[in-house]
C-alpha cells in the first residue's frame, strides 16, 4: 500500500473519510483493533529517563510506546501522540524508518491511536523523540476531534462529551487527577486518624438523615418502593452503636431530587463521619487539620487562589455563634426575643419577607442566609445553631434554642455540616416525630418514621460528633473550578433532544 493509492477516491466528508480508510487498512493489514499491544514506558516515564539527553542527541535504546495523535506535519512525517501522562514526538523519515511503517502513515488521522517502536533521540531544537522504526494502529477513531485544541468552547457540550472535553482540555484533565488525589487525600486522612471506613445501604426502605426529596425507585422481587440515599447517617450511627468502631466514616455518593446549579447537583459526594466520645468542637480541629492537609496536597500550601480571591486554610478558622454573626452583620439581636412573634417582627422590621408561621430559629436561620452567608470568605465554622433546623443536635447548655451544631463557610458556600450528635433516645423520637408531622404538612406522604433507627439509639449510642463534608464543593473551591459541573465527570444533565 502506498500514499496514492491509500488515498485515491476518498470522500471530501471527513467522516466518511475515516470510514473509508478504516475499510482499506482491514483489507490491508487486517486487525485494526488489536488487543495485544504491550508498551514498555509512559511517555512521562519516558521523559523523566531521558531529561538529561542533549540537544542533537541519539541514543541506542529501543523503546515502545503508544498514544492517540494529537498533531500530524509534514505528511506524518512528524507526530505528536499523546496518553494519559504526556506527549512525545514521532518522527518517520525514509533514513530511519522501514517503507511498510512509512506506508501506514496516510492512513492515519488526528484522533487515532498507535503503537510505536524506535530509537530515543533528542533534536536539536532539544525536543525529545522517538525515531520511529515500527508503526502499529492501535484504534482507528471514526470522528474528528474537534477543532479547537484549547477545549471545547460549548460549555454544555464539555459536560455531554466529557471525553472530548478530558481529551483537549489541560486544565478539565488537570482538575480530574487532582479530584482522585483529593478524594484519595481524605481516605487517607480519615484512615491514619483511626477511622474505620464502611459501606452503607444506597438503597433506602425508608429515607431520612436529611430533609430533602428523594429520588423513588422499585424493587421488583421484594415488591417494596425504595428511595436512593439521601443521606448515610442513620446506618452510620447504628454503626457506631454496635461498637464495631469508635470511629467511622463513608466518603459515599447521595441522591436528593432537588434543583441543579452551580453548587447543586442531583448525585454528588459527601464524607460522612462519627466520632464517639467526641464533642462537634473536636470536629472543628479535624476539619482544620484536614482541610489544611489538602491544600497543602493540591498547592504544596495551606494557601490558594479561587477566582481573584485569595483563601487560607491554615488554622485556627474563625468560630462564631449564629446569633453573634447576626447581630454584627444587621444589628438584630435574636437572643434578646423571647418569642416566634418578636422574632418575625424583628425580621419584618429589617426588611426581610418571613412567613407567619415561622419559629424564632426559622427567622435566625433566614437572616443568617440572606445577610451573613455572602460575608463568609475565608473559612469559619458557625456555630450554635437554631433546635429548630437542627433535629439531631445536642442543646447548648444554659440556652435551649440553641444546639451544638456548626457549619463550615469558605468563598460563602457551606462545605461541612457537623454536630454534638443526639443520643438521648426520647428525646431523639420526640424531634423525628415533630420533623415529621411538619412533612406531612407540607405535603411529604412519603416521609415515615424510622423505627430501626430508633430501635438502634434505645440500645444506647455512644456520645458522638459527627460530619459531612460536601466533597464536590471543596474540590471546587482547591481546583478553581466555576461550577460543580467541572468537578464531577459525567454531572447530571438533560437528554440531548431536550
Amino acid at each position: 500500500m502506498n500514499e496514492k493509492t491509500a488515498t485515491a477516491s476518498l470522500s471530501s466528508d471527513a467522516t466518511e473519510v475515516r470510514a473509508q480508510k478504516l475499510k482499506l487498512l482491514r483489507e490491508q493489514i487486517g486487525d485494526v483493533y488489536p488487543a495485544h499491544f504491550h508498551r514498555t514506558m509512559t511517555n512521562a516515564e519516558l521523559a523523566k529517563k531521558y531529561d538529561d539527553l542533549e540537544p542533537d542527541t541519539e541514543t541506542q535504546d529501543v523503546v515502545t510506546v503508544a498514544g492517540r495523535v494529537f498533531s500530524s506535519r509534514n505528511s506524518g512525517m512528524f507526530m505528536d501522540i499523546h496518553d494519559a501522562s504526556g506527549k512525545i514526538q514521532i518522527f518517520s523519515h525514509k533514513d530511519t524508518t522501514p517503507e511498510d511503517a512509512r506506508t501506514l502513515l496516510p492512513m492515519i488521522d488526528i484522533g487515532d491511536i498507535i503503537g510505536v517502536t524506535g530509537i530515543v533521540r533528542r533534536t536539536k531544537r532539544g525536543e525529545l523523540t522517538i525515531n520511529a522504526k515500527s508503526i502499529t494502529m492501535l484504534t482507528k477513531s471514526l470522528l474528528p476531534m474537534p477543532e479547537k485544541w484549547h477545549g471545547l468552547s460549548d460549555i454544555e457540550l464539555r459536560y455531554r462529551k466529557r471525553h472530548l472535553d478530558i481529551m483537549t482540555n489541560e486544565e478539565s484533565k488537570l482538575r480530574f487527577q487532582q479530584r482522585s488525589r483529593i478524594v484519595s487525600g481524605i481516605r487517607r486522612f480519615m484512615e491514619n486518624d483511626g477511622f474505620m471506613e464502611v459501606e452503607t445501604p444506597m438503597l433506602h426502605s425508608v429515607y431520612g438523615g436529611a430533609t430533602a426529596e428523594p429520588f423513588k425507585t422499585h424493587h421488583n422481587t421484594l415488591k417494596l418502593d425504595m428511595f436512593l440515599r439521601i443521606a448515610p447517617e442513620l446506618y452510620l450511627k447504628r454503626t457506631l452503636v454496635s461498637g464495631l468502631t469508635d470511629k467511622v466514616f463513608e466518603i459515599n455518593r447521595n441522591f436528593r431530587n432537588e434543583g441543579v446549579s452551580t453548587r447543586h447537583n442531583p448525585e454528588f459526594t459527601m464524607m460522612e463521619c462519627y466520632w464517639a466520645y467526641a464533642d462537634y468542637e473536636d470536629v472543628m480541629d479535624l476539619v482544620e487539620r484536614l482541610f489544611a492537609e489538602l491544600a497543602l496536597l493540591v498547592h504544596g500550601k495551606t494557601e490558594f487562589t479561587y477566582g481573584e480571591k485569595e483563601i487560607s486554610f491554615k488554622g485556627p478558622f474563625r468560630r462564631v455563634p449564629m446569633p453573634d454573626a447576626v447581630k454584627e452583620v444587621t444589628g438584630i439581636d435574636f437572643l434578646a426575643m423571647n418569642t416566634d412573634e418578636e422574632a418575625r417582627s424583628a425580621a419584618r422590621a429589617a426588611g426581610f419577607e418571613v412567613e407567619k408561621d415561622w419559629t424564632w430559629g426559622e427567622c435566625l436561620a433566614f437572616v443568617f442566609e440572606e445577610k451573613v452567608e455572602p460575608t463568609l470568605i475565608q473559612p469559619a465554622h458557625v456555630t450554635h445553631f437554631p433546635k429548630d433546623i437542627s433535629p439531631f443536635a445536642k442543646e447548648v447548655p444554659g440556652e435551649p434554642r440553641l444546639v451544638e451544631r456548626f457549619e463550615t463557610y469558605c468563598n460563602t458556600w457551606e462545605l461541612g455540616n457537623a454536630f454534638s450528635e443526639l443520643n438521648d433516645p426520647e428525646e431523639q423520637r420526640a424531634r423525628m416525630v415533630e420533623q415529621l408531622e411538619q412533612a406531612h404538612a407540607r405535603g411529604e406522604k412519603a416521609k415515615q418514621l424510622d423505627d430501626e433507627f430508633l430501635d438502634a439509639i434505645d440500645q444506647g449510642m455512644p456520645p458522638a460528633g459527627g460530619l459531612g463534608i460536601g466533597v464536590d464543593r471543596l474540590i471546587m473551591l482547591l481546583t478553581n473550578a466555576p461550577s460543580i459541573r467541572d468537578v464531577i465527570l459525567f454531572p447530571a444533565r438533560r437528554h440531548k433532544a431536550d
